[in-house]
């Protein structure tokens, strides 16, 4: 980031590459306002951790919503408005994982998941599109997965609402441009965090590792690097467009 003085809201930025986002944009001295789901003491003493490095250069304010509750969607981003706070980017990231074959994917589940990854990223950033509008500048950058493209089986909700996340994207950045505001969107292939682990067996990583030319699964701080770059003025002619990190998958 060229400057210290831009704020920008991250949404589930307390595991995985959320917290990785976190953490590189505190380090380039980006004010921030840190959305999860859950206030816990791990992610308490991360905060402060963060804070004993660079505690009068620039704040962190944490605030805890469900992004399932509308009411709570709403309430926060309330909260930011009311703060006065220049938003000047916003990254969605919260999202939700769903495996099961289509047959066996209720449409109550689809719903769910869509309500999560979808919906209220929409809801939410809608509110904060109403200070980017008047200050007619800002960048939001859609954390979507290469799910979205490649269909993978068993991911019928996840996959379709990640898609929907990326079809969004191109219509906002349309629709925003003449407010000078970009949209953007990050799909990340296979990353190692807490959600790989615990939804994809080793044969299926395994499997996956042998369409990557790479051969490994990205880190976190990878996918930071990127969404730290479309954030940044560096990307100030990039509207519309879903850059893939995945090591080349084919």
């Amino acid at each position: 980031m060229e400057k210290n003085n831009k704020t920008v809201i991250i949404t589930g930025c307390n595991r995985g590459i959320g917290k990785s986002i976190f953490e590189l944009f505190y380090k380039k001295k980006i004010n921030m306002w840190a959305c999860a789901r859950k206030e816990s003491q791990e992610f308490s003493d991360f905060i402060k951790e963060l804070k004993n490095t660079n505690s009068k250069e620039v704040f962190i304010k944490d605030i805890y919503f469900d992004f399932d509750n509308t009411e709570d969607v709403k309430n926060a981003a309330q909260k930011i408005a009311l703060s006065g706070d220049k938003i000047d980017g916003l990254i969605n990231n919260a999202g939700t994982i769903h495996t099961a074959t289509f047959q066996m994917t209720t449409v109550e589940t689809f719903k769910k998941i869509f309500n999560t990854n979808f919906f209220s990223q929409l809801y939410f950033t809608q509110y904060i599109l109403k200070n980017m509008v008047k200050n007619t500048s800002g960048s939001i950058v859609n954390i979507s997965s290469t799910a979205a493209f490649d269909g993978a089986e068993g991911r019928a909700a996840y996959s379709s609402s990640k898609a929907a996340l990326l079809s969004v994207t191109k219509i906002m950045a349309s629709e925003l441009a003449k407010f000078n505001i970009r949209v953007n969107a990050i799909a990340p292939g296979l990353t190692n965090t807490d959600m790989l682990l615990k939804n994809h067996s080793k044969e299926i990583i395994k499997k996956t590792l042998d369409k990557i030319p790479i051969k490994r699964v990205a880190e976190p701080s990878e996918i930071a690097k990127v969404a730290l770059f479309l954030i940044s003025d560096s990307s100030s002619y990039i509207t519309g467009q879903t850059l893939r990190v995945d090591g080349g998958m084919l």
